[in-house]
């Protein structure tokens, strides 16, 4: 990680050039943004929904949740933001990651009640399927009797 730690920034707008190191927070519009903290220059955008990130402002430093997961990005790096440190993370396999998309859309139809969406979500996926047999550690596990 190039960034060890973020300034935070409370705005109406986001700036078009982000400044390294800097948590640009719009609460206008529900949003932070800033420049992924690897350092690759990517601009990373994290909404505040009851579904995806949420923020705490202590009255100095801010934390964002969940973690951060650039998944689309060549870097695909993962880190969490707190209290404006930001503390690097393991990489995710494609497994991980696809469970993590799907957790996200049966979340989303959920709280957002589309009943369509949600029976879609519920098809047979082969993007989770694990052999039990061969699967380790607690992550595998999961995957395993997740996808029963």
């Amino acid at each position: 990680m190039r960034d060890h730690t973020l300034e935070h920034r409370f705005v109406r707008n986001v700036p078009r050039e982000l400044e390294p190191g800097v948590l640009y927070i719009s609460m206008e519009y529900a949003t932070a943004v800033h420049s992924c903290c690897c350092g690759c220059g990517e601009r990373v955008v994290t909404p505040f929904t009851p579904t995806d990130w949420r923020i705490t402002f202590d009255g100095e430093s801010v934390t964002l949740n969940p973690s951060v997961g650039n998944w689309n990005q060549a870097c695909r790096s993962h880190y969490v933001i707190e209290r404006n440190r930001v503390i690097e993370c393991g990489q995710w396999s494609d497994v991980r990651v696809e469970a993590e998309r799907l957790r996200d859309k049966r979340a989303k139809a959920a709280y957002y009640g589309h009943a369509t969406a949600s029976a879609q979500l519920d098809a047979p996926s082969t993007a989770l399927t694990v052999d039990p047999e061969k699967a380790s550690g607690l992550w595998s596990r999961f995957l395993a009797w997740f996808s029963k």
